[in-house]
Order: C-alpha cells, then sequence, then structure tokens
C-alpha cells in the first residue's frame, strides 16, 4: 500500500454538481471531504462575515488536509476554486506533502439547467444560504478559466453517468 496521499480537487462554479460527486466519491472511498462551503457555514456561524471566511476557510483546509495527506489518506477538496491563486494553493499543498494530486472541474454548459439547479436547490448545512442566480452569474465573470491538465466532467448528463466517468478515470 501506497503512504502517499492522494488530493482530489473539485472545482467549478456553484450549482454544477461539485459536491453531489465528491460526496458520493468519499461515501464510496471513505475519503476524506474538506467541502469550502460547510467549512464557511462554521465561521459564519461562530460570528466571522461572509468577507472574513473566503480566504480563512481556504487555509483551514489546507491545513486539515496536509495532515490526512501525510497519514497517506485521500482528501477530497470541495471549492470553487475560481482563480489562479486558489488552484496553486492546493497544488503547492498536495507538492509540499508529497501527494498525488487530480484536478476535476465540473462544468454544466447548458445555462437554463444550470440556473434551474442554482435556484432550486435546498441548503444541506445548517445555516448557509447558497447563493443566488445573480451571484453565480457574477462569479461567472470572475471564473478565471482553466488550462491545467484536468479531468472535465460535463454535468449535464445524469450524476450517475458523470460519476461513472468519474470513477473510470481515477481507476
Amino acid at each position: 500500500m501506497s503512504h502517499r496521499g492522494l488530493l482530489l480537487e473539485f472545482g467549478g462554479l456553484p450549482g454544477t454538481g461539485k459536491s453531489t460527486l465528491a460526496r458520493r466519491l468519499a461515501a464510496d472511498t471513505k475519503a476524506v471531504w474538506l467541502r469550502i462551503d460547510e467549512i464557511e457555514g462554521a465561521m459564519r456561524r461562530n460570528g466571522l462575515t461572509p468577507e472574513q471566511t473566503g480566504i480563512a476557510a481556504y487555509s483551514v483546509a489546507h491545513d486539515v488536509a496536509a495532515n490526512q495527506l501525510r497519514r497517506g489518506l485521500t482528501v477530497i477538496a470541495d471549492a470553487v476554486n475560481p482563480v489562479t491563486e486558489a488552484r496553486n494553493g492546493w497544488r503547492d499543498l498536495a507538492t509540499a506533502v508529497g501527494a498525488d494530486h487530480v484536478v476535476i472541474e465540473t462544468v454544466c454548459p447548458d445555462t437554463t439547467e444550470h440556473r434551474h439547479r442554482v435556484e432550486t436547490r435546498a441548503s444541506d448545512l445548517p445555516g448557509w444560504t447558497y447563493p443566488s442566480w445573480p451571484q453565480v452569474h457574477q462569479t461567472m465573470t470572475e471564473y478565471e478559466p482553466r488550462t491545467d491538465a484536468r479531468l472535465v466532467l460535463d454535468t449535464t448528463r445524469p450524476v450517475d453517468v458523470s460519476y461513472q466517468e468519474l470513477t473510470t478515470a481515477l481507476s
């Protein structure tokens, strides 16, 4: 058994299926699932403002991930990762701890479907409010296109199809 940890970095716009796929993969593989929304939610419940939680949540996730990766575990990092700095943070973390690193980007190119998902999803996190469609649209304008090596999953297809593609690629 390898003692190298594995960092699976999920990225993509809100509402594209990152957490749906990450949750399922974590359950099936018993991986550590670090969800930035969950960390931010806990920080907000403890008095931090949304403006204070963004970078801090990534920092917390990096610290927790580093410890688990050093133990040789698989860590699933579930975050929008909209900018190069966020993406480089995961890459640099994997390098620093000697872990393997796989990037998965979820996309939902069908704007009507994407908007429907954003507007109809219910929060599964205590006290968490997902971004509205106008907020997601704003994130789209700020989202830096990825150019790194990654698995791109088109999640307009049924979740079972995307999940099968994901697990096949990871095999």
